[in-house]
């Protein structure tokens, strides 16, 4: 079973949760944010849906076929924050057929540098303890997105490696889910395969000669054992912390609770972050990537 604890104010994660990460890849902290600093957030992210996805161009995101990967709206979201659609927001004409606000699948992908409200939730000494117990050394924030998995039409999301999105070399990526709102089967919480992250990684997502971005198949890939899936069903509050190779899913939502989570991505300042990376910060312009502080 997937290991679930608390963190400690003064001693952090204790051995038994840092073991646990180590062999499966994953760890579940509950507790670990109040429901006041959830709802500011939740609030937030509302708050930006208004503001912004009336002048976005509609981009749908999709894990089944990527089509979102080949938009200059969605790379320049990496130093900016997006407005991504649920595919099912539209009719077959292409008309939205949902409130504005119930549309939007995520923002993405630079709210921690951004938006105020989102840098102090996404940074802090306590965030900064967890990095280290479970051995990110010298961390860097590299995305952030708020999900809002909506009710009756949050998209599935197919098994996954966040690494192959986000890689390093040596790979380092560490990806930090908050459960923004109750997270269950009925709404599309998050199901995920411990242990299965020291296999390797499956692919890669690189920019290619033309300057378009593709998947790369790795060899050798590892199976994965879908036998091995464990779904984790939390409150709001939690926090799941895992491993960039931890695979992992979430099933469409067709609810009519929506499931809103946040998730940042942090790698190591000690290792290189290769330019074939979908995500650049731009020199002059953006701010270098910067840590939990």
């Amino acid at each position: 079973m997937i290991h679930r604890c608390r963190f400690d104010e003064d001693q952090g994660l204790d051995a038994d949760a840092r073991a646990a990460y180590a062999r499966d890849g994953v760890v579940v902290i509950e507790d670990f944010v109040a429901a006041a600093q959830c709802e500011a957030l939740r609030e937030r992210a509302m708050e930006l849906v208004t503001e912004r996805a009336p002048h976005a161009p509609g981009t749908v995101f999709s894990t089944r076929d990527q089509r979102h990967a080949q938009d200059a709206y969605f790379e320049a979201s990496g130093h900016d924050i997006g407005v991504f659609f649920e595919e099912d927001a539209f009719d077959a004409a292409g008309a939205m057929q949902v409130p504005i606000e119930r549309s939007v699948n995520k923002l993405g992908h630079a709210l921690h540098d951004l938006d105020p409200v989102f840098n102090a939730f996404s940074r802090g000494p306590r965030l900064q303890a967890v990095a280290g117990a479970i051995g990110l050394i010298d961390p860097r924030l590299i995305q952030s997105m708020y999900i809002f998995k909506q009710p009756g039409i949050g998209g599935e999301v197919n098994c996954h490696q966040d690494s192959t999105y986000l890689h390093t070399e040596p790979e380092t990526v560490v990806g930090f889910w908050f459960a923004i709102e109750d997270a269950h089967r009925g709404n599309g919480c998050l199901g995920g395969l411990p242990g299965q992250h020291r296999q390797g990684l499956k692919e890669l997502f690189l920019r290619q000669p033309d300057g378009r971005f593709a998947l790369e198949p790795q060899t050798p890939a590892p199976r994965w054992d879908m036998s091995a899936l464990e779904w984790l069903e939390v409150r709001q509050g939690t926090l799941v912390v895992f491993d960039g190779a931890f695979p992992h899913l979430s099933e469409a939502n067709r609810s009519a609770d929506s499931r809103h989570a946040y998730t940042l991505h942090a790698v190591s300042g000690r290792a290189r972050y290769p330019a074939g990376n979908w995500i650049q910060r731009r020199e002059g312009v953006d701010p270098p990537f910067k840590g939990f502080a």
